[in-house]
Formats: C-alpha cells, structure tokens, sequence
C-alpha cells in the first residue's frame, strides 16, 4: 500500500515541480478527486490564496447531479469553477493534475473548464 501512495506523491511532485516552470505567474487550476466526489480550485501561489473553487457537493450542483463521482459531475464542475474565475478576474491558468492521470474525470473536467472559457 505505501509504495503506491509513494508513487503517487512522485507523480504530485513531478506534476507541481514541472507547473512552476511555466506558470509565469499565472494561476492553478487543481483538480482533487475521491471516490464520491470531485473538488477543483483556483489558487493565487503568489499570495496563497484560493480565487475560485467549486465541487459536486456545492449547494448549486448537488440537486442537478445524479452521482457526484462520474464525468457528468466532473463536466458541471468544470463549467462552474471557469464561470467563477472569469467573475473573479481570471482567464489563464496553468492546470494542476496532481497525482492523477490526464483521463476520464480529470480531463473531463478541463474541457469544460476550457469551454467555460479559462486557457490553460
């Protein structure tokens, strides 16, 4: 069990160290996800602070969301968190996979982030 939470943290750390090459300032948009639940936020490394976040347990998308767990949840988060940040003031931002791998969930979530209208 501990030699894949290893993994796991050398992938978070590989992923974070990579990001704050090219961040240039920008914002990070990271993604958490559980096995009920799916959680995204922007957060300000400069002044370490969160801008923006939204997840399938918020008060706006819990009564529309069959499961919180799925791409559907995934995509309706995606597409709060990017309306958020763009009434926050934030359009760029530099994603955050953490540990996790560029598929299902986590690139669901992106896309419609991106549809929402965030570039990354």
């Amino acid at each position: 069990m501990s030699a894949s939470v290893n993994k796991f943290e050398r992938r978070r750390l590989r992923v974070r160290r990579s990001i704050r090459k090219v961040s240039g300032l920008r914002p990070r948009l990271s993604v958490f996800r559980s096995s009920k639940h799916i959680y995204a936020q922007v957060i300000d490394d400069a002044r370490g602070v969160t801008v923006a976040a939204a997840s399938s347990i918020d008060t706006e998308l819990k009564p529309q969301l069959k499961k919180g767990a799925d791409k559907a949840a995934a995509i309706e988060v995606g597409k709060l968190l990017a309306k958020r940040a763009m009434a926050a003031g934030i359009k760029d931002v530099v994603f955050d996979r953490g540990g996790y791998l560029f598929h299902g969930r986590v690139k669901a979530l992106a896309d419609a982030a991106r549809e929402g209208g965030l570039n990354f």
